[in-house]
């Protein structure tokens, strides 16, 4: 156990911080969470957290301004208590599509809301796989940016992966399928495809060979499903074999059921960054890959002073 650290879960991600306490054998502290009659938010400690190593660990996922809110609100009465440090684990990380002005008269909210984190009093903030490399740099406190790829590729690794070819769904994530291809030794195809709208995307290319291939498309997250379903269509249309989808978030919001369970796609894989929907959960099809052995070894690393690099380790094999 570690001896003064103290593990807080908010609302959106119980049982992964159960999962991540049960692996530091240590218990998950207790914490009210209540609404006034106006829907303000109140969140309290139940144990006292002075001079203590504070995680909270609670992803801003649906709803995304009330888990943010919690956030905040819990971050400023642990300051308030004179805990020792505050280190935020947010597995998901909300807002981080809006990253820039894309048009004129645009906000940035991912760096708004990297300031008001850091201005609540969080002095660490980890987090998986933010949708861009800059956001890391919106943070004044420390930032730890974890990956779910090493645990994504070591799953597909148990297969025979002679007939795969790893896609990245368009230019932005070529990085990232590119570091699946490499562990996994396949090739690497590319979707070149341009987003008419927010949520809406239209397949103009494929770069790479892929027909008559088992198709593994890779992205960091899937809202709608609109992106990978038209990926999904384009290689079945070029003689893809099978395709099939991993992700590290599964926001899965609006229509993303019934583009994702229509049968175009042989299996989704995710982590559970976010709680999976319940009509989502379907074992035969939908697999869920935990980050909490990431989570609990980079809690310990950070408690006896190791480098955070080595969590991976158990994906290395």
């Amino acid at each position: 156990m570690l001896e003064n650290a103290i593990i807080f879960s908010l609302t959106a991600n119980k049982e992964l911080t159960q999962e991540v306490a049960n692996i530091l054998k240590m218990p998950v502290a207790p914490v009210a969470v209540s609404h006034f009659a106006d829907g303000e938010i109140i969140c309290e400690p139940f144990e006292s957290v002075r001079d203590k190593n504070v995680y909270i660990i609670q992803s801003t996922c649906t709803p995304v301004t009330e888990h943010l809110f919690e956030l905040l609100i819990f971050i400023d009465a642990l300051k308030r208590s004179s805990a020792r440090v505050i280190n935020v684990v947010v597995p998901y990380y909300g807002y981080a599509r809006q990253d820039r002005k894309s048009k004129p008269r645009q906000p940035i909210t991912a760096r708004l809301v990297a300031d008001l984190i850091t201005t609540a009093g969080a002095a660490r903030v980890i987090s998986f796989d933010l949708h861009a490399p800059q956001i890391q740099g919106f943070f004044s406190c420390l930032v730890d940016e974890l990956s779910a790829i090493p645990m994504i590729a070591s799953y597909f690794s148990l297969r025979n992966q002679d007939n795969t070819v790893v896609v990245s769904p368009d230019h932005g994530g070529v990085n990232r399928a590119r570091r699946v291809a490499e562990r996994l030794n396949t090739p690497l195809a590319i979707i070149d495809k341009r987003r008419t709208r927010p949520n809406e995307a239209e397949v103009m290319n494929i770069i790479g060979s892929v027909d008559g291939k088992d198709c593994l498309l890779i992205d960091d997250m899937i809202d709608t499903g609109g992106s990978c379903y038209a990926a999904a269509q384009a290689l079945k249309q070029h003689g893809a074999k099978s395709v099939r989808v991993a992700c590290i978030h599964g926001v899965f919001s609006g229509p993303a059921r019934e583009r994702l369970l229509d049968g175009t796609f042989d299996e989704i894989v995710l982590t559970n960054s976010i709680p999976l929907r319940d009509d989502m959960n379907m074992p035969n099809k939908v697999h869920v890959l935990s980050l909490a052995p990431m989570i609990a070894a980079a809690i310990q690393h950070i408690e006896e002073g190791l480098p955070l690099s080595t969590v991976y380790d158990i994906y290395n094999k």
